[in-house]
């Protein structure tokens, strides 16, 4: 008996621990942690002593949810409310119209100059009793408010004397599911698809409400739920009925739900024989799909279009343009507040012109043409989600025509699920950078919040890096971009230093000794990876189709800008691409101001070099180093920077479970694996143009230039799928 209770013991254990991880991993920032601090903690069961929360909306409904949910694991307290705001209440959570008038006129002020997503919590004295006030114009609001609140408590913040009223800047904060109907998930490397569509719409996954929950928390309120490369079939009465189950899931949690729109669906689905947006009978179809939907969905945010990119079908297939398509479509959701945002990720198999100019020339002369309600969606650089790119020429040039932020959260150029990068600090980068569009402080961030030019409907998009993995994103650390990219929407001008302090504070500890040292780990891994795959400006020099591991000798493709040759343009001479009026002159499509720091190797930054311009191996770079010697010696301060990494993470490990700790010290060493990969692989391929040996301090290959072609990898995850 004693050698079978060890036996089950022994393969119960290893279940044990997993669900012991996969629980962790599951809470994401939502982990509600005891309050350790014996002081905070008594000053937060004064607060929560009496709450009275206004319940009588269905999203006011899940903010008493998530109340309930949280307070007693972070407090250890049972909760006791009161049907009426009393004056014992130390917590008071009301619409602004439903307080009482003496709380009306000590909340009045910030109440006003809030949004309508806007909140506001406050510490006030009344009659010698102290209490807190979350309160906002509109039930979402409050929602947006109490989660803050409790993150404010899990961050271990002194409450007593908070006041914090805050809005979002950005009107749409989508998160875009390249999801396949078949729960493929395109350049997905966290599992297969949320969405169960076999399932839907009679079982509603309990995954489905937590998602919710997270993007409420930093507030996403919008859902692409479908691949950019779209499949019609989305748009028939069978799949509808599936999209509106999760709409009815993401309502009170105020997330609208947008659908992928096939250009080409009347014919598809709808038995047209063209799908010409000037044609009649095609209008008519858009218009009544669009009348089948909002009848199910009565807030359905709209379409997400891409057309007439990588062979998807558009309005040039009928000899229209964007403004014909994207105005049909808009024209049909007009009348039920819906918006067509329109991608302009363009390029054609028939233009010879560099690939970083072609959107740019194809949308500036459709600046004013579109509807009010179209959107133009803008990847944050000019050629494709690259480890860094410069910002994208569009943005600031586009007066009239309000452009979404694209933004990728997956990691699809950035190492998959299998490298730490914390990407807001590409983000800000991004959005710090000015295009003196109207004079210097012309940020890419005050045109996507509508402030540079007064657009007064604005987006900022994130293609997800969530599937069906218990973790949700595949690596642990992946969850902090999934978080910072919601933070960043809400507020483009948040700094990348406080978004990984709040996440770690919320998902993993509050003691200093661990903040500070992590979030220093964090905030240096983006320019980790920039270093060990494109240092300088080098840019798409990807493994073809996969963009798994490097590939820079790949020059067999259908089309040239489809080979990472076409853009490093390595040969005896030097490397690099000639974007200056020497070269395709893409840096004209930028303000005077900043073509000019572009053009001028003396000016421009290092970090967007080649880039711009094709330099000679022995050019000289800002620290005395050759062109050649400086690029190794970047490649191996990449590979140096994860084994920092790595000895960050293992002086951890007394803040971590043994499972916390040992997740991500297996996938560091997958990371420092790669790195090295990367390395070896470029500097070979280089050196047979630069004809110059390895400086000192970088380390030999191990293998040949030969062995590292040779590797494939048919199988890696998140390919476009065939049928497309």
């Amino acid at each position: 008996m004693k050698f079978l209770r060890l036996l089950l013991l022994l393969i119960l254990l290893p279940y044990g621990q997993l669900k012991a991880q996969s629980l962790e991993d599951y809470k994401l920032w939502l982990d509600y942690s005891p309050v350790q601090n014996t002081d905070l903690a008594a000053d937060y069961l004064k607060i929560t002593r009496s709450i009275y929360v206004d319940d009588a909306d269905p999203i006011l409904a899940k903010a008493k949810n998530e109340l309930t949910t949280a307070l007693p694991q972070l407090l250890g307290k049972k909760l006791v409310f009161t049907n009426q705001i009393l004056p014992e209440n130390s917590l008071v959570i009301a619409l602004y119209e439903n307080l009482p008038k003496e709380l009306k006129e000590q909340t009045k002020a910030e109440i006003e100059n809030s949004t309508d997503e806007g909140f506001l919590i406050k510490s006030i004295d009344l009659k010698g009793k102290s209490k807190i006030i979350i309160s906002a114009k509109k039930e979402i609001g409050i929602l947006y408010g109490v989660f803050r609140f409790l993150h404010l408590m899990q961050s271990h913040q002194d409450l007593n004397a908070i006041s914090i009223a805050d809005s979002p800047k950005i009107d749409i904060r989508m998160l875009n599911h390249w999801d396949n109907l078949d729960r493929t998930v395109e350049r997905g490397y966290a599992g297969f698809s949320l969405w169960n569509w076999q399932k839907l719409p009679d079982y509603i996954d309990e995954r489905y409400i937590d998602y919710a929950r997270a993007n409420a928390s930093i507030g996403i309120n919008a859902t692409a739920l479908t691949n950019v490369n779209a499949n019609a079939l989305v748009l028939t009465p069978m799949y509808l009925e599936k999209v509106e189950a999760l709409a009815n899931v993401f309502r009170n949690y105020g997330i609208k739900v947008y659908l992928t729109a096939r250009f080409s669906a009347p014919i598809e689905i709808g038995n047209l024989k063209t799908a010409d947006p000037l044609d009649r009978e095609v209008r008519k179809w858009w218009k009544d799909k669009a009348k089948e939907i909002y009848a199910r969905i009565p807030d359905f945010g709209g379409f997400l279009v891409k057309a007439n990119s990588e062979g998807q079908p558009g309005p040039q297939n009928y000899g229209r343009n964007h403004v014909d398509g994207a105005n049909m479509m808009a024209e049909a959701l007009k009348p039920y507040g819906g918006n067509v945002i329109w991608r302009a990720f363009v390029y054609s198999e028939h233009d010879d012109t560099d690939r970083a100019k072609q959107a740019y020339d194809e949308f500036l002369p459709y600046d004013g043409k579109f509807m009010d309600n179209v959107l133009v969606q803008v990847k944050n650089g000019p050629i494709d989600f690259q480890p860094r790119e410069p910002f994208h020429p569009m943005f600031g040039a586009l007066e009239k025509t309000p452009l979404v932020m694209e933004f990728q959260i997956t990691q699809e150029y950035l190492g998959f699920s299998t490298h730490l990068v914390f990407l807001p600090k590409l983000f800000e980068e991004v959005l710090d950078s000015d295009t003196y569009r109207k004079g210097k402080g012309s940020t890419v961030a005050k045109v996507i919040d509508g402030s540079l030019y007064g657009n007064t409907l604005t987006g900022m998009a994130g293609v997800s890096n969530i599937g069906n993995d218990l973790n949700w994103t595949g690596h642990p650390f992946a969850q902090a971009n999934w978080y910072g990219f919601g933070r960043l929407a809400w507020d483009p001008y948040l700094s990348s230093d406080n978004i990984a302090e709040e996440w770690i504070r919320a998902t993993y500890s509050n003691d200093e000794n661990f903040i500070q040292p992590v979030k220093k780990m964090m905030l240096t891994s983006r320019e980790a990876v920039v270093n060990y795959m494109s240092p300088l400006g080098l840019h798409h020099i990807f493994d073809t189709g996969h963009h798994y591991g490097p590939g820079p000798w790949v020059d067999n493709l259908g089309r040239p800008d489809w080979n990472p040759v076409y853009y490093h343009k390595a040969d005896s001479l030097g490397i690099g691409f000639d974007r200056t009026p020497t070269g395709s002159n893409a840096t004209e499509q930028y303000a005077d101001e900043v073509a000019k720091m572009f053009n001028d190797t003396d000016k421009i930054p290092e970090r967007d070099l080649l880039w711009f311009h094709h330099l000679p191996w022995d050019y000289t770079l800002n620290n005395g180093e050759t062109l050649w010697n400086g690029m190794a010696l970047q490649y191996q301060e990449g590979v140096d920077q994860v084994e920092e990494m790595i000895r960050t993470w293992d002086s951890m490990k007394s803040f971590l479970t043994e499972s916390q700790y040992n997740e991500v010290a297996m996938l560091l060493k997958i990371q420092l694996k790669e790195a090295k990969w990367w390395r070896d692989a470029c500097l070979l391929y280089f050196q047979k143009f630069s004809d110059r040996p390895l400086p000192a301090g970088v380390e030999k290959p191990t293998q040949t230039l030969e062995h590292f072609k040779s590797l494939k990898f048919p199988f890696a995850p998140g390919i476009r799928p065939s049928w497309d």
